[in-house]
């Protein structure tokens, strides 16, 4: 049975030249380079500069991902920009991509998952593909978290930081199997009865101010584990495979933590998994797309291997996205 698969013909990534170590948080707040490192495995983290925003970062990210897909702008059918820290209320980053681009067809659109955002993306970039709307789909992952951060509150101010991943999307013919190239199955979730774990306190409608982050750290832990685990199991049941068969993990980088601990619960080695969290630290719905890039840039991740990418973040949102290279 013929079948059509939506294949990443090229990945890229950006990331700020500013740089905030554990060092300098230190001098900001009661903090030190061993409290941070022991519970979250983060040593440094890029930082927008002022006037630096989201779409810059994405558009960065984006021509690398097109340079390396051997495609131009023209080809792109849609844009897709997985953010929860948009340039404006709107219009759309994903249109001030497109503008910058110079793209003169097509649709460009955001999607608000927050780090749960590039899965969120890249399942409705696939169904896109699969129902014959688009060849060519352009998903974006890119955030200035910096941006949403309560300088003062050492719990959050320390987990996250600024970039921005994308890859190119097209559209190829599978024989319907496990063995195909491309995306083999994607499982998205939510449940907005966890709203208080991990939200913003502000907004356009209620204090007319972006807000910052706040976490109950325990229980994001306590949910994250145990809800990634169960989409991975089921988008890797949905393919006819075994997370035993990925040949590589690559997560939402949120703490190394949770990164082991999933990992365990799959039986998946720790060799396995793609781990940027010490140089990045959480970019949010950047941060699967910044790991994916940075793996198949080193060689880790060839043709032909299997890849699960997972993410979970505010509201609560989770998924996963199982393909192969």
């Amino acid at each position: 049975m013929t079948v059509t698969r939506s294949v990443i013909l090229g990945c890229g990534a950006f990331l700020p030249a500013k740089i905030l170590t554990n060092y300098d948080l230190s001098k900001m707040v009661d903090t030190s380079d061993d409290w941070i490192m022991e519970r979250t495995g983060i040593k440094v983290r890029h930082i927008a500069r002022d006037g630096e925003t989201t779409s810059d970062l994405a558009f960065e990210a984006a021509t690398r991902a097109i340079r390396n897909a051997d495609i131009k702008p023209d080809d792109i059918d849609i844009i897709i920009v997985a953010t929860t820290t948009p340039d404006e209320t709107f219009p759309s980053t994903a249109t001030r991509i497109q503008a910058r681009l110079n793209m003169l067809g097509g649709a460009a659109f955001d999607i608000q998952a927050v780090c749960s955002g590039f899965i969120y993306a890249l399942s409705v970039a696939d169904n896109l593909v699969r129902g014959g709307q688009a060849k060519t789909i352009l998903v974006i992952g890119a955030e200035t978290m910096s941006r949403l951060l309560d300088w003062n509150d050492r719990s959050t101010c320390v987990l996250f930081g600024d970039g921005a991943g994308a890859v190119v999307l097209r559209a190829a013919k599978g024989e319907g199997t496990n063995a195909d190239r491309g995306i083999l199955s994607t499982k998205i979730y939510s449940d907005g009865r966890m709203h208080d774990m991990l939200y913003t306190d502000g907004g356009p409608s209620t204090t007319g101010t972006a807000g910052h982050l706040r976490m109950q750290g325990k229980e994001v832990f306590k949910h994250a584990v145990k809800n990634i685990t169960e989409a991975i199991e089921t988008a890797a049941r949905d393919a006819g495979l075994t997370p035993s068969d990925i040949d590589w993990f690559v997560p939402h980088q949120a703490n190394q933590r949770i990164l082991d601990g999933t990992a365990r619960k799959l039986n998946i080695r720790p060799e396995r998994v793609i781990s940027t969290i010490a140089e990045h630290g959480n970019t949010s719905a950047a941060s699967v797309p910044l790991a994916l890039a940075v793996a198949v840039g080193d060689g880790r991740i060839k043709r032909g291997d299997l890849v699960l990418m997972e993410a979970m973040g505010g509201g609560f949102t989770w998924g996963a996205a199982l393909l192969r290279w």
